[in-house]
This record gives C-alpha cells, structure tokens and sequence, in this order.
C-alpha cells in the first residue's frame, strides 16, 4: 500500500469574515485557484492540418514555490483584483498523501500478490488474520475485483471436486449395478492427484483456478483408464474366473491400450507445459497439472487399480447391500429370465 498519514502538506485556512468584507465568493476563489495553480481545458483549434488543445494556467513563474499561492489575486464582486494573502492563510501539516473512499468510507488501499508457492487463497486467509490482530475497534478489511468473488465464495472448488467424485460413483455404481466395486475406480485417483500437485510444485507453480480445473479434467481421464480394467475384470469374473485371475487378465488386456492413448494425450500437453508469451503461465498450470496427473495415474494406476479391484471385489462377494439383490447384474439376470421363458 502507498497510504501515508504523515504525508507533508500545505493546508489553506479561509478567514470567511474577512473574505466577505473584500466581496469574495469562497467557490469561486476555490475555483479560480484550481484553474491557476491547476489547468483547465477551454477550447481547441485547428492550424496547419492538427488539432491543438488549449489549456488556461498561470505562468510557472507565479507558482514555483508554495507561498506564490497567496500572491494570486481573484476578482471580486466589484470587479477588483483581491491577493488571496488578504483571506487567507498558508500552513504546514501532516495527512494522508490521498484521500479514497470505499462504499462512502475512507480507506486505504492495498494491493499485493502472494509469494512464490502460496496461492491466492492462502493471502486473503493470511490478509483476514493480520486485519483481526491488529485493527483496532472500528476498523474492518473489504475486498474488491477477482479478491471480492474469491472471498465470496470460499473454497468453493473443494465442494465442486466432491460433487464430480459423487456424480462419478453414481454412474459408475449404475454401470457396474454394485456400490463397492466403483470404489476401485474412486480410490485410484489420489495417485494421480499427487502426481499433479508433485508437478506443479517442482515448476515452482501455484495451485490456482488453472490447476483446479485440471484436476477436474484428471477425474474423467484417468477414472477412464481405471473404467477400462475394471469393467473387463468384472466381465472375466462373471465367466467364472476367480477374483484373483479376473483382474491380472483385466490388467493384462487393457494394459497396451491405456499406454497408448495416455501417452498421447500426455504427449500433447507438453507444448502448454513449454508455453511461453502472454497468458503463458495459465496455460503451464492447466498443463503440468494434467501431465503430472496422467503420468503418475499412468504408470502407477496400471499396478494399483487391479490390487483395488481385488480387494472390493473381495469386500463384496457373497455381499449384498440391499436385501434380495441379485449376484450378478439385473439386467443379465432378466436377458437370461427371458431366454428361459
């Protein structure tokens, strides 16, 4: 912040009694001054071709120093030349080096970034803590801009991560007609979300709205590559294999495909992780965000979502959450009712 309240100034003190013994209108004399010491814009006129701006001001000679205010004069209601010397006098002071105002309340203004490694979240926690510790009674902190919507809504994108997981465990749970095998695929994010935040921390970038939403984006990629083993080793399991031998098979079939199209996609992520010009760093924080995620989530999630499946699949054999559910998918079970009949 630039606000100072020791700032020097010169304060102009009007004798109101002695401005009306001389005929003088305060506003006008005020405005007069502002014109003087000031500019105003009067006219303009076109000579040689151009356009030329014409501003009244006194001369620079008449106003160098502080005390040639007082040497103007201001004319009167008589039309007589009055120096301001005769109702008014100068002083030295100390104040604020500018006056703003915020919702019809003085204020000062400050603006500021957060450090290298700190997002913005993390400042206006910082900025409420120091306010609450140190203002004194009366005072209070306001936010303005992007800081206002920010403060405003909270951690808002928390609540909206949970709300994509829930949405995805719900069709996941349609899909597989089971409420704990779409775990496997639940629990095998946080890799991937580790991997991402691993990125952005060794390219020295924030965890901003940028690396939020690739995080986001990270839930559909990488819970697709989870989908594909999972739905296969569920399919294997349905034919008679045991739990064990249904997710290596899974693992074992879908292992290239997955290589091949997360590969790819991490392969055109690096032009943005490289990127560079204006509006260079969103694009390195949308992109270290995804690559990070998906090489983690790539190389690991090929090893750690056949050991999950193995493991709900065994929390869930012979189980059932709902009374009278059917051991295998409702849909096949009534395709089968329907062959027999």
């Amino acid at each position: 912040t630039f606000f100072a309240a020791n700032y020097p100034q010169y304060e102009l003190v009007i004798d109101n009694e002695r401005a009306m013994q001389k005929g003088v209108s305060i506003g006008k004399a005020m405005e007069n001054l502002n014109i003087m010491i000031g500019s105003t814009y009067e006219q303009g006129f076109i000579r040689f071709g151009r356009f030329f701006k014409v501003y009244v001001q006194s001369d620079p000679k008449f106003r160098r120093l502080p005390k040639d205010v007082l040497n103007l004069y201001v004319k009167n209601e008589e039309g007589e030349m009055v120096p301001y010397s005769a109702f008014m006098t100068m002083k030295k002071k100390q104040g604020p080096n500018e006056v703003t105002r915020y919702n019809m309340y003085n204020s000062a203004a400050i603006r500021g970034l957060p450090a290298k490694g700190y997002t913005t979240a993390d400042a206006i926690s910082a900025i409420r803590e120091v306010a609450n510790a140190t203002l004194p009674k009366g005072y209070d902190i306001a936010w303005e801009g992007l800081s206002y919507d920010e403060a405003q809504r909270g951690n808002e994108s928390l609540y909206i991560f949970i709300i994509v997981l829930i949405f995805v465990y719900l069709v996941l749970a349609a899909q597989y007609e089971s409420f704990i095998i779409p775990l496997t695929v639940i629990f095998s994010l946080p890799v991937g979300v580790f991997g991402s935040f691993l990125l952005l921390k060794l390219l020295g970038l924030d965890n901003d709205i940028y690396a939020q939403i690739g995080l986001i984006m990270l839930v559909g990629l990488l819970g697709k590559n989870a989908v594909l083993i999972v739905e296969f080793a569920v399919q294997k399991r349905q034919q008679g294999m045991s739990i064990l031998e249904a997710a290596i098979e899974g693992a074992r079939v879908r292992f290239r495909p997955i290589l091949m199209t997360s590969f790819a996609f991490i392969a055109g992520l690096i032009p943005l992780v490289l990127a560079s010009g204006a509006g260079a760093i969103g694009n390195r924080t949308i992109g270290a965000s995804a690559l990070g995620g998906m090489l983690f989530g790539t190389i690991f999630g090929v090893i750690i979502v056949p050991g999950l499946y193995y493991i709900f699949a065994k929390l869930s054999d012979g189980r059932h959450l709902i009374k009278y559910e059917e051991e295998y998918p409702l849909t096949e079970h009534q395709e089968k009712k329907k062959e027999n009949e």
